[in-house]
């Protein structure tokens, strides 16, 4: 508990005291946000507002850990784990790509940054190297950073070693890409208004610090009674997404509306990261689903209005992602931050209350 507690206070110290000294760096540089054109208009205003925030929220979640780990290893001679490692390393290499693209955008004062192809193919080598990493790299407690399947909550809805181990990783290689994909762009795409991505994420990673703080007191062969679970160094974990929640709650201060910064891809694409690292390491891809229900509703809602309007020439929503769509229907946008926060919560509570049924189930008591 000492541990968690360092890492959250010293992750919403370097976001508190470094997000004001890294807007002011940025405003001396002028790398300010280009917004897109075909946005909301009321939107214009904020054009050349700092960027780049998510630098300070990985460099937080960096040393909060890092902060944590020297104490365990000075007071119990704990070395950190493989998995943390390999956790932050797909927060990092995302948010290396989302910051490629956030300097390509100032550095040629418009809203077009990295190609689409450029960010994929990025995406796809370090997704790979994840996934080869997580499943071959030996950990301190003996189970593997991931299971070669699907799982909702421990169990594998679908496991890829039907056909043998190099299939198994080869289809894995495959879901971890998806995975990866498909959560930082989820993150990327609520990154639309003043808090919305930083708030919202904050209150995922407080499930996900629950789950994995839960799951290191229910290990297997660690003598607890009920349902045990087979993770690979869950600790670690928890105190990486409590980090996260400090991170985002100290970058929030800055960022609620009006927002003297915005996270950018540096951010928006490192938090989609980790949460995808989080959902895979923790065992629980499928709950993640229900866990960032709200990432999710956003990119269901893109997906629907330029599906639909290719098949159509006609519009679902007003426009898309559909917390755009609520302004436009004349929502103020404190309302439609503060209410997807809301809607967060449900999605987090519904998750939690899940993942405990899953255990009460498992344990026999249910």
């Amino acid at each position: 508990m000492i541990s968690l507690l360092i890492g959250l206070g010293v992750s919403l110290i370097v976001t508190l005291v470094g997000t004001p000294m890294l807007i002011k760096l940025v405003h001396k540089l002028h790398y300010g946000q280009y917004i897109r054109q075909d946005g909301p208009q009321s939107h214009l205003v904020k054009r050349g507002t700092p960027t780049l925030g998510g630098v300070v929220i990985n460099l937080a979640i960096v040393l909060g850990w890092a902060a944590s780990a020297l104490y365990r290893y000075i007071a119990y001679h704990d070395v950190p784990s493989w998995t943390a490692l390999l956790v932050l390393f797909a927060m990092l290499s995302m948010g290396l790509l989302g910051f490629i693209d956030d300097f390509a955008k100032v550095r040629k004062k418009q809203n077009e940054g990295l190609s689409v192809g450029g960010k994929f193919f990025g995406q796809f080598v370090f997704a790979t190297m994840f996934a080869i990493l997580a499943l071959m790299m030996p950990t301190k407690n003996g189970f593997p950073s991931a299971q070669a399947g699907i799982s909702f909550i421990e169990h594998r809805i679908i496991s890829f070693e039907f056909a043998g181990r190099v299939v198994a990783i080869v289809l894995f290689v495959i879901w971890v890409n998806f995975l990866m994909t498909a959560w930082t762009n989820a993150f990327n795409l609520t990154d639309g208004l003043d808090g919305l991505a930083s708030g919202s994420s904050m209150v995922a990673f407080i499930g996900y610090a629950m789950i994995a703080y839960w799951e290191s007191y229910h290990l297997k062969g660690a003598g607890h009674s009920g349902f045990a679970y087979s993770v690979s160094d869950p600790q670690d974990l928890a105190i990486l997404a409590a980090c996260a929640v400090a991170a985002c709650f100290g970058f929030l201060w800055y960022n609620t509306n009006p927002a003297k910064i915005f996270m950018g891809d540096t951010g928006s694409l490192a938090l989609g990261g980790l949460f995808a690292a989080l959902s895979i390491t923790t065992h629980t891809e499928v709950l993640a689903v229900v866990l960032g229900g709200l990432f999710v509703m956003e990119t269901c809602s893109d997906v629907i209005q330029v599906g639909y309007f290719k098949m159509t020439h006609k519009r679902v929503f007003k426009m898309a992602p559909i917390h755009h769509h609520f302004e436009l229907c004349g929502w103020q946008e404190n309302t439609v931050v503060v209410r997807f926060w809301m809607i967060e919560m449900l999605f987090v509570l519904v998750g939690l209350v899940l993942f405990y049924s899953n255990w009460l189930v498992g344990s026999g008591l249910f």
